[in-house]
């Protein structure tokens, strides 16, 4: 099933894209999480429409390109989003999100797919690449900010990386415990089925060995009338 993505979606594609996806994946969850829309042939014409009136505004050559260069050396990019307390995103900060950003910014139209850099998933300061033209490159300076707070120093987000590390290397080491209990449960669980199956076979064996009762000895008054009618 073809759809166009409403966003970027990592392993997927990046907004406006037009991808195939299996229609159960489309169904159950890009639609409903509104992630993507199905890719009708009007709106598939109005995206390529709308794309190629952006690429208008890129750069057509090398001295094109090396001037928005120069304009970007310069260019720090601000997000202000949600994180945790050790200072991972609620979300992500995608190229498209930075395509964005430049164009709201400093209005230079970069093309999404020539912005380097895999979804930022963390409070920070970066420095992400961008492929302007060919053999011209640029890399923008991109703060990454608590929602509401201040970016803290290089030190102190060394230090909430390493703290969120441990933490996840703790999850990690505590996982195997949790299915190691869990095999010991399905193990015991076998073990007792089979102990039910081989009582209940052993208790059939030994109804089947049983001798059959003795059949009930004829009264003495059917003897005595079967002698008398011998001796009619």
């Amino acid at each position: 099933m073809e759809v166009i993505l409403l966003s970027d979606v990592e392993h997927v594609g990046l907004r406006g894209d037009v991808v195939s996806v299996a229609r159960g994946y489309a169904r159950n969850f890009l639609l409903p999480r509104k992630l993507a829309e199905e890719a009708t042939p009007a709106r598939v014409a109005e995206l390529q429409k709308r794309d190629t009136l952006r690429a208008r505004h890129e750069a057509k050559n090398a001295d094109q390109a090396q001037e928005i260069a120069d304009a970007l050396s310069s260019t720090v990019l601000r997000f202000e989003v949600k994180a945790g307390p050790t200072g991972s995103l609620f979300g992500s900060v995608t190229p498209t999100d930075i395509a964005d950003e430049l164009w709201a910014a400093k209005k230079i139209r970069v093309d999404r797919r020539k912005i380097e850099t895999d979804p930022i998933k963390r409070i920070g300061r970066y420095e992400v690449p961008i492929g302007l033209f060919e053999n011209v490159r640029v890399e923008v300076k991109t703060e990454v900010i608590p929602e509401g707070g201040e970016l803290p120093s290089d030190e102190e987000l060394a230090e909430l990386e390493a703290a969120e590390r441990a933490e996840q290397q703790e999850a990690e080491e505590a996982e195997p415990a949790v299915e190691l209990d869990e095999i010991l449960a399905e193990v015991d669980a076998a073990e007792a089925a089979e102990a039910e199956e081989a009582e209940a076979a052993e208790t059939g064996e030994a109804a089947a060995g049983e001798p059959e009762a003795e059949a009930e000895a004829e009264p003495e008054w059917r003897a005595d009338a079967d002698a008398a009618l011998a001796d009619e």
